[in-house]
């Protein structure tokens, strides 16, 4: 087996910070690459939900199979991040990172061709795989990069994401304008390939193949055995329910329940991730300054509330400006989180356990699209979301009580 291989240069990360740059030298030129391979991933995957209406037309799919697709392609997402995250910590981070963007571009071009319902779900399980094996090497990656700013380098790198959902909804209503859905996709690919050949000519780590043990039951034992880790560990999986519900189908809760058109509903949902690449940013930073529980525990409440203004809602301004102040509170969560478990997790297998801990939150949350989909055709989506509520304020409830403990 090889030994695992030290990511960091000597101008990356100083004890100071001095030598963490964020968008200059070694350590700033892979996060800018590793940051836009994420937000061209998430652009792929999210210009799904912009375009459902037009694939379920198309396709003729009903809003349960829409869910089934959605949650095939995040359920197989999950359950890649615990082995990619422990084969980036023995093999390496660059190994992995290319190998997904690799497949992402086969996926995508299989999205782009489908004909039938099964060919689309073919091109959302590769998608899936080629998804699965980069966010968690990413985050290791950011995390040998950076130590003293490592709030902020997370806030950075986890907002560009939120660009990504920026431009699917932009994307999708270009698209839609002067094309079919199927274009969308083909831009997408072309930028997974430039991500990967700079990957491969900036990161200084070699390729590596070799056996590895994935440790599953000691890992399972570190992070189930630690009752703080297990409840945060739940109350991530609610919050990840929520998200992947909400962005799977936002544009078409807005036009089936709201009455917007699809222009305007797309505007929605491209503010839920404008709003969300500002706040991310600015709660990595906070969060590298005050308790971070107590600052997850906050932005919980803030969703929470603002969903339920979102439901109950009729008139379109006071529903954008609801999308709005829900965007703030959903997706300031996840940097401040995930700098906290990195904080919490030993040094030789953070990328495996934050791997293990993404494998059960985002697999559990994949169910998401399928019952909120199901929900909508025997119920309505005001059901459905309202439903959404109540998982955010448990989530919550879950931090106060490790917090007070």
């Amino acid at each position: 087996m090889s030994d695992p291989v030290d990511a960091s240069a000597p101008d990356t990360a100083d004890a100071d910070g001095s030598g963490e740059r964020l968008v200059t030298g070694y350590s700033g030129r892979l996060l800018l690459a590793v940051s836009l391979g994420w937000g061209v991933i998430q652009s792929g995957r999210l210009v799904i939900s912009p375009l459902l209406p037009a694939i379920a037309t198309d396709l003729g799919l009903s809003s349960t199979r829409a869910g089934v697709a959605i949650s095939v392609l995040w359920g197989l997402y999950a359950l890649l991040q615990y082995p990619s995250g422990r084969l980036s910590d023995r093999l390496s981070r660059k190994t992995l990172l290319v190998g997904g963007l690799g497949l992402l571009c086969v996926g995508f071009g299989t999205l782009a061709t489908a004909p039938v319902y099964p060919a689309f779900l073919v091109g959302a399980a590769v998608v899936g795989l080629g998804a699965g094996l980069y966010p968690t090497p990413a985050r290791g990656l950011v995390s040998d990069l950076f130590v003293a700013r490592r709030g902020q380098a997370f806030g950075l790198h986890t907002a560009s994401g939120d660009l990504g959902g920026v431009a699917a909804a932009g994307l999708a209503t270009l698209v839609l304008a002067v094309a079919t859905w199927r274009a969308a996709f083909l831009p997408v690919v072309v930028v997974v390939v430039v991500v990967a050949v700079a990957l491969h000519r900036w990161n200084r780590e070699p390729y590596v193949v070799d056996r590895v043990d994935l440790a599953v039951t000691d890992t399972a034992g570190r992070l189930l055995g630690e009752p703080r880790l297990r409840w945060l560990l739940v109350s991530y999986s609610l919050y990840a329910f929520t998200w992947q519900s909400v962005v799977g189908f936002l544009p078409t809760y807005l036009q089936a329940t709201k009455g917007f058109s699809p222009s305007l509903a797309n505007t929605g949902f491209a503010a839920l991730f404008v709003v969300g690449a500002v706040a991310k940013q600015i709660a990595g930073t906070v969060g590298d300054a005050v308790s971070r529980s107590l600052l997850a525990a906050a932005v919980l409440v803030v969703a929470a509330v603002t969903l339920a203004v979102l439901v109950v809602a009729t008139s379109p301004t006071v529903v954008l400006v609801a999308v709005v102040l829900f965007a703030l509170g959903l997706m300031a969560y996840p940097p401040v989180m995930q700098a906290y478990l990195m904080d919490s997790f030993p040094t030789d297998s953070m990328g495996g356990d934050l791997g293990a801990m993404r494998t059960v939150y985002i697999g559990l949350g994949a169910l998401g699209p399928t019952v909120v989909g199901a929900t909508a055709d025997a119920y309505d989506f005001t059901l459905a979301f309202s439903g959404l509520v109540g998982c955010l304020l448990a989530s919550c409830l879950l931090v106060v009580l490790v917090r007070n403990r």
